[in-house]
């Protein structure tokens, strides 16, 4: 069974920098998109950033030029280097990845327990 685990959160002031990283153990033959989401207190999960397995990115637009999201493919890691942060980046974040335990099984996508940042203003 495939486990994530975020660390890496915290409390910062606004205009500081966190970095998020995201740890997948278990049974991995391979780990296709990774992804960050975020959930404010009373609002919906949305996603953040993802990476594919080639390295090519996507972000949402308000975290652009601000954040970057990378992935170690040999140690099974994702990453989000978070500068530049404001008080609206304030959430619970939650690493996914789309993961394949052996080369005959489907992709499955496994998420991660969470890790709150407060950005301070």
């Amino acid at each position: 069974q495939v486990q994530l685990v975020e660390s890496g959160g915290g409390l910062v002031q606004a205009g500081g920098s966190l970095r998020l990283s995201c740890s997948a153990s278990g049974i991995i033959y391979s780990i296709n998109s990774m992804a960050w989401y975020r959930q404010a207190a009373g609002k919906q999960r949305e996603l953040v950033a993802d990476i594919n397995s080639g390295g090519s990115t996507n972000y949402k637009d308000s975290v652009k030029g601000r954040f970057t999201i990378s992935r170690d493919n040999a140690k099974n890691v994702g990453y989000l280097q978070m500068n530049s942060l404001k008080a609206e980046d304030t959430a619970v974040y939650y690493c996914s990845s789309d993961i394949r335990e052996t080369a005959w099984s489907a992709v499955r996508r496994s998420w991660g327990q969470g890790t709150q940042v407060t950005v301070s203003s």
